[in-house]
């Protein structure tokens, strides 16, 4: 088999992954569904108001954003390995998790309405990524942009994180404190169609230029007079990459509250399957993304009784699958 056939027959086979998985999510929960009801009720139109409610009103809009979150983290995470040269790089390297995690907490303790608190917390994300930037770029000054970069973004989120620890200290023990500690273990269990709505139109800014300039990214990994010569300004797609990245991350994180591991491992993963090249790697993370953190979420509402957040189900298995891909690599070098 050729390498073109193999990457189609993979793009097939995820693709089909990923609408079987998607017909199995509608069908798991505490109020099981069977396959015969889903069906009638999505060309038939079951007259059953119960379960039109539960399967359009409650599952649709919270499988399409865990589609979308576990995609959009995984394309951020790609995007950001590109730009950074480094496969140990994760959405948060720039601060936006912490920032948006801070914000996420002001706007509890502002005692804010859900809307209020999304748009806090995507500010906040955004403005420590545009913080971490504007600062390794004054204290560059001949030292390596990209290692200036990590570091301040390690320093920002630091502050960030000292900041959430004080709001968690200030806050009041037996309401906002639970609030904020859930808001930061990740969850879909409010999500609604009109956040769907609000939520598309930053992701399609942010996805679409990562989509036209992921040929580029290769060339990232070639020296900047390598970069000149293939007419590609490497400092310019560093920046749209990191804007865009830092955008779709932020928009989803304000939504669905930290969820981490996923823009770490799944490039990982997709990289063993298909290969380093971001014009095929890019779409492909999004897809195996998506899949994961949907049996993700799947797994957190109907494994118990009580629903587990699905930030914990994503460290649980993130953890021992990154020592399995770091293991494998260095088998490789060895």
């Amino acid at each position: 088999m050729t390498k073109s056939s193999y990457n189609s027959a993979t793009y097939i086979i995820i693709s089909l992954l990923l609408a079987v998985s998607t017909m199995i999510s509608f069908c798991i929960g505490r109020y099981g569904i069977s396959y015969q009801e889903l069906t009638e009720a999505l060309f038939n139109h079951t007259e059953n108001p119960f379960i039109n409610v539960i399967l359009f009103n409650v599952r649709l809009p919270r499988i399409i954003m865990a589609l979308l979150a576990g995609g959009v983290l995984s394309m951020a995470g790609t995007s950001y390995q590109a730009v950074f040269r480094n496969p140990m790089v994760s959405p948060d390297i720039l601060g936006v998790s912490s920032g948006a995690a801070c914000g996420a907490s002001v706007g509890i303790l502002l005692s804010l309405n859900s809307f209020g608190i999304q748009i806090i917390s995507f500010g906040f994300g955004l403005l420590a990524v545009f913080i971490t930037y504007g600062i390794s770029k004054i204290l560059k000054k001949g030292n390596d942009e990209i290692l200036m970069l990590i570091l301040t973004g390690m320093i920002i989120s630091a502050l960030f994180g000292s900041a959430i620890s004080l709001l968690k200290y200030v806050a009041d023990q037996d309401t906002k404190l639970p609030a904020i500690t859930f808001w930061m273990m990740g969850s879909l269990t409010s999500v609604t169609t009109s956040d769907i709505k609000s939520l598309l139109p930053s992701l399609m800014i942010g996805i679409i230029p990562l989509m036209l300039i992921s040929w580029k990214l290769n060339a990232l990994s070639l020296s900047e007079d390598e970069a000149f010569s293939l007419g590609i300004n490497p400092a310019r797609i560093r920046l749209i990459t990191i804007l865009c990245a830092t955008l779709i991350t932020a928009s989803i994180i304000s939504f669905t509250g930290l969820i981490g591991w996923i823009g770490l491992i799944i490039p990982h993963f997709c990289r063993f399957v298909i290969g380093a090249d971001t014009r095929k790697l890019m779409p492909f993370s999004f897809l195996c993304g998506a899949i994961f953190l949907l049996w993700v979420d799947n797994i957190s509402r109907s494994i118990t009784a009580l629903e587990i957040p699905i930030g914990i189900i994503t460290s649980i298995t993130g953890a021992p699958a990154f020592l399995l891909f770091l293991a494998k690599g260095k088998r490789i070098t060895n």
